[in-house]
Formats: C-alpha cells, structure tokens, sequence
C-alpha cells in the first residue's frame, strides 16, 4: 500500500528560493512519492497467504474445526467417510492451554483449554469431540450419555441414569444379540457408578462397537473440544464413481 511521508521541511521553499535555483521543480511531497518503491507481486501474494493463514489459524483453535470420521464407532449417525465440522464456541470461549509448538499448520498443538466466558453447560445426547484419556495425540467423538452427578448403570445392554432406563433407539444400534458378562467386559453389564465434578460419561452411537466411557473412564470438562453440528462432506470411496459421494449426507446436521 502506498501512502505520502511527511515532508523534511515543514515549511515550503519560498518563490525566490526557486528563481535563484533556476529550476522551479515539482513540490516536496510529490517528488517523495513518486520516489518510493512499487510493491513487487510476489510481496503481495505473500502477504495475503500470511494473512489468510493467521486467520484460518485463529478460526480453527478458536471458532471451528473439520474433522473426518475414520471409523464406526458413532454408526448410525456418523459414518466412516463423514466429514464434520465441530463448534469450539458451544460452550464458551475457550483459551488454549498446555500447548507445544512444531514446524506444521497448524504449528500449535494444544491439549487441553479454559473456558474465559461460558454460555452454556454440556447436555445429555450432545455430540462432543475431546482429547482422548489414554493418547491426547487423538481426537475421539461420542455422546453425552451422563452428565455430572449422574447415577451410571448397565444392565444386559439397558443403560440406567439415576435410576430410570435411558430411551436412546433414536439414534443408536446394536449389532450383537448376544449379553457378555460384565466380569469378562463391560460392554453390556456395568456396575453403578457416579459421574465426577467437570466430568461426563460417553458413548458411542454404536453400541456394541465401541471404545468408550465403559471402558476408559470419564471425559474432563477441559478436554472437550467443541460440539459437532454438521456434516459438511461424506465420501464412501467405494462402489461406481456416482456412488463415491454420499450426496444425501452433505449438510446433515448432526443430532
């Protein structure tokens, strides 16, 4: 961008200063622009990259984020192939914490965060996506099944939340007719328990084809990322080329 200095003098050279110099010339100021230097191209292409970058980087850690679906564990809400787009300001707005840097975009990597404004709490049957207990390097997707202060219990694949049987047909599946005993795994016999403060008891949509709540423990308050809310994009990658594309799922919202 081009802009006029300040001239040196701030008073203009009188008219007989300029009849003795032979020359009247053109004034200061214009003399000084004409002086400066053109931006080149690849100058301006670079500051727009940079530009665009700060702000793709800002949206990503603080407004939004993409994510895709790599595998079944929320069928059939989400499929393997969805591309989702999770809002970090759900709750409020959340200032990064526990951050390291590397030569990457983003070239922040932050494990957890704080939330300076809340608007709103985590609710039951909220979609959430969190840094993973057991490999923080991981991001996991579930549902809210237990909120804090919950009662938590399964009983022959019936989950029970402060005592009363949790009605989730709507949006889950389970494949497997068969019951395990909860003493070989808890998948469908889970003692009861009571969710901790700032924690939150999760599940994924399939529920016989999950890694979860039920076996690795709580999700912290300051370890969720944000609400997924959209499915922005769904590739199948398989069958005839017209069939790659799952065009019904784009712009399905996510619930």
């Amino acid at each position: 961008m081009e802009h006029n200095p300040k001239p040196l003098n701030t008073v203009e050279p009188s008219s007989s200063n300029q009849e003795a110099s032979g020359s009247p010339g053109p004034p200061t100021e214009k003399r000084s622009a004409e002086a400066l230097p053109k931006k080149s191209i690849w100058r301006e292409y670079a500051e727009a990259i940079i530009i665009a970058m700060i702000l793709a980087f800002t949206i990503r850690v603080f407004v939004v984020q993409a994510f895709k679906i790599p595998s079944g564990s929320m069928i059939p809400s989400l499929l393997i192939g969805d591309h989702i787009l999770v809002n970090k300001m759900a709750y409020g707005i959340q200032l990064p914490q526990d951050c390291t840097f590397d030569i990457s975009f983003p070239p922040m990597t932050c494990y957890s965060s704080e939330l300076l404004f809340e608007f709103d709490k985590p609710e039951r049957g909220d979609v959430i996506v969190f840094r993973y207990p057991e490999d923080e390097e991981k991001d996991f997707i579930k549902r809210i099944v237990g909120l804090p202060g919950d009662h938590i219990q399964i009983r022959n694949k019936i989950i029970y939340v402060n005592g009363n049987p949790l009605d989730d047909k709507a949006w889950t599946q389970r494949i497997d007719p068969g019951v395990i005993d909860g003493r070989i795994t808890p998948r469908d016999n889970l003692d009861p328990l009571t969710v901790p403060p700032e924690s939150y008891f999760v599940m994924g949509d399939n529920r016989d084809q999950s890694l979860d709540s039920r076996f690795w423990g709580y999700v912290k308050m300051h370890k969720i990322k944000g609400r997924a809310f959209l499915v922005y994009w769904s590739w199948k990658g398989q069958g005839s080329i017209s069939e790659w594309v799952r065009w019904d799922r784009i712009g399905k919202i996510i619930n």
